[in-house]
């Protein structure tokens, strides 16, 4: 329109859109970099926290240790620091041995909080968390977590063999239960039907697997150390149904005659618990049966209908 009323010459105007069009470009790159020099403080920050972090008070040997499971919070309250938020707030509990108990509730309820407090990662207040009528933090860090099995929403694999995935360093065990417990949790046939075997190579971070293969070889894991007390944190988060069904029943073998604390959001992995926490904000809000909880139509009914996801889903 300026050009059409000569009160700008056409040169001009498409030399000030080129200007424009050219500026566009260093200032994405300026921000680009403004955003990875925002990143490399995040990453300082968290280098430097964990140089700074102090050694854990350990016994010079891991002694032999063998525990029954029977766990108990007594007025739990926990926050991670001076003036932040308190994370678990009077939460008192009791898991007889040999229990399995799910933990439910929306994120940032304390769940992992509370797994994290069994296996001694962060210290609990004194005489709040009792293991076997003991005060947890009378174990031994090392010894304590040799009897504390693991299975993770993205278990770790080393790049190594299969076996060398199994045994973590234990020379002690023979091949023959390293077979065994692949063929408890149904992953041994399944190596057998596509050619693999305990020397099989396995990829950083088991890359050359599915999701489901790396989670079936963590429930592995557990059947080789055999530990005293299970936690599966969201063990079947990230695999298809099909998959699912496999790990549910792996679940089944390894959570068998064993202290199980389960951390899932899909409700076929928690509606066979015998016992089910729902935390909110940190307290402990319901307990009960999935038949008994739905049935009161209360805080885990409507996690269970708008967040768990079932298995006929």
């Amino acid at each position: 329109y300026m050009t059409l009323q000569e009160a700008l010459p056409i040169g001009s105007m498409v030399a000030f859109l080129m200007h424009a069009q050219d500026l566009v470009a260093p200032l994405r790159e300026i921000l680009e970099k403004f955003q990875q020099f925002q990143n490399s403080l995040t990453s300082a920050e968290r280098v430097f926290h964990t140089l700074d972090e102090k050694p854990e008070a350990m016994e010079s040997e891991v002694r032999p240790l063998r525990i029954r499971g029977d766990i108990e919070f007594r007025d739990l309250n926990f926050r991670y620091g001076e003036g932040l938020p308190w994370v678990l707030k009077h939460f008192s509990h009791r898991i007889p041995a040999g229990r399995k108990v799910a933990l439910v509730g929306r994120t940032g309820s304390g769940k992992s909080t509370l797994v994290a407090l069994l296996q001694r990662f962060y210290e609990s207040p004194a005489n709040s968390v009792f293991l076997d009528g003991r005060p947890i933090e009378s174990f031994d860090p090392r010894s304590l977590r040799r009897r504390v099995g693991v299975v993770q929403q993205d278990p770790f694999l080393f790049r190594g063999s299969i076996e060398d995935n199994l045994r973590l360093g234990q020379d002690s065990f023979p091949r023959e239960r390293l077979r065994a417990a692949l063929d408890r949790i149904g992953y041994g046939a399944l190596l057998r039907s596509t050619g693999r075997d305990l020397d099989s190579l396995v990829e950083e971070r088991g890359a050359n697997l599915s999701a489901g293969e790396r989670q079936l070889l963590s429930f592995a894991r557990i059947l080789v150390f055999e530990p005293d007390v299970l936690i599966l944190d969201e063990a079947t988060a990230h695999v298809d149904s099909q998959t699912e069904q496999l790990i549910q029943r792996a679940t089944e073998e390894v959570t068998a005659g064993r202290t199980s604390l389960i951390v899932a959001h899909r409700l076929s992995t928690v509606e066979k618990c015998d016992e089910i926490l729902v935390l909110d904000h940190g307290e402990l809000k319901e307990r009960g049966t999935h038949a008994e909880l739905m049935a009161h139509g209360g805080l885990y009914h409507a996690v269970a209908t708008a967040g768990l996801e079932s298995s006929t889903a």
